[in-house]
């Protein structure tokens, strides 16, 4: 089941996620037929630690 991001605005960031037992999904929610970025469970869980500790800010303000 795919899931928007709490943060998807109007702005055209648009995210949603569905999450497997083994893998996550990736892909953009105003193109819901487009392509979806696919890893397994070991690198989302990366990702998101990443996230947790602010790895990727780029001083994007959205």
């Amino acid at each position: 089941m795919w899931r928007k991001s709490s943060r998807s605005a109007n702005n055209g960031l648009c995210v949603e996620v569905a999450l497997g037992a083994a893998t996550a999904a990736v892909r953009d929610s105003k193109d819901p037929e487009g392509p979806a970025l696919r890893v397994g469970a070991a690198e989302w869980g990366r990702f998101l630690a990443g996230v947790k500790r602010c790895a990727f800010d780029s001083g994007f303000a959205g």
